[in-house]
């Protein structure tokens, strides 16, 4: 193979490494922007929660408070009750005596459904604090593999850096200079493997010409159509000789 196709196909190969190492490196902050943005919902579940099992036990003493107004009403219509004098006092004394039980008995009902209530808050503020204590565990962890993964890229783009300044070195320049316009060009993918008589990145078909030339590996080809450097990637000869399966047999 051409020296320079050999170093190209190696340039090329780092380049695609670097490049996907740098979008990890730059979408961390979005990543850890999503981290964060899950925690902040499931603080705000549990302070939703918190916020509810608080208005439950406000209203609950509210109702005790009502329960009190009204005890005291129907002790004091009962004091008067002894002292009448008349049918019409005595019934007028009555009806508030009624009036003041029926409220008691409404504000009791609302207390008892408040008071189961609470239980249920009181589960749900459970559930809520337990989501919360997971979500942080599983963002702590991503955090860590996330943190491994930043030292672990930034090494790969160090150690590409070197393999690549070594390369280039190596390179002829105008060979060098053909692959760095293309690659600009074309999204930092200056480099396409022929096959089948095929560019295999813009799928045109070369011509038969320029496949040929390409298939010995000898020469800087471009392909007419995406302009990238074309190579060719030999069949092993196991695979070329391999024997194909043999017919299946219809069941009997």
């Amino acid at each position: 193979m051409n020296a320079d196709l050999e170093r190209l196909i190696a340039l090329q190969k780092l380049d695609t490494t670097a490049d996907a190492a740098r979008k990890r490196l730059a979408a961390e902050p979005e990543h850890e922007h999503a981290l964060e943005a899950r925690l902040e919902a499931a603080r705000q579940h549990v302070a939703a929660a918190k916020e509810r099992v608080a208005v439950n036990k406000n209203t609950r003493a509210a109702l005790d408070k009502d329960v009190a107004v009204q005890q005291g009403r129907l002790s004091k219509f009962r004091e008067q009750g002894m002292a009448v004098k008349t049918n019409q006092e005595f019934h007028a004394i009555q009806h508030e005596i009624a009036f003041a039980q029926t409220e008691i008995k409404k504000i009791e009902d609302a207390m008892l459904e408040r008071m189961m209530e609470a239980d249920d808050l009181a589960a749900a503020l459970k559930s809520a604090e337990s989501q919360l204590a997971a979500e942080t565990k599983a963002v702590e962890a991503e955090r860590k593999t996330g943190s491994a993964a930043h030292v672990e890229m930034q090494a790969t783009l160090e150690r590409i850096a070197v393999e690549r300044a070594a390369l280039v070195a190596g390179l002829n320049k105008d060979v060098l200079a053909t692959f760095e316009a293309v690659s600009r060009k074309r999204n930092g993918v200056a480099m396409s493997e022929a096959r089948g008589g095929i560019c295999t990145i813009c799928h045109v078909r070369l011509r038969p010409q320029v496949f040929n030339t390409v298939l010995r590996n000898d020469s800087i080809l471009q392909c007419d159509h995406c302009n990238r450097i074309l190579y060719y990637v030999p069949i092993p000869a196991s695979a070329a000789t391999a024997p194909s399966d043999p017919p299946a047999h219809p069941a009997s």
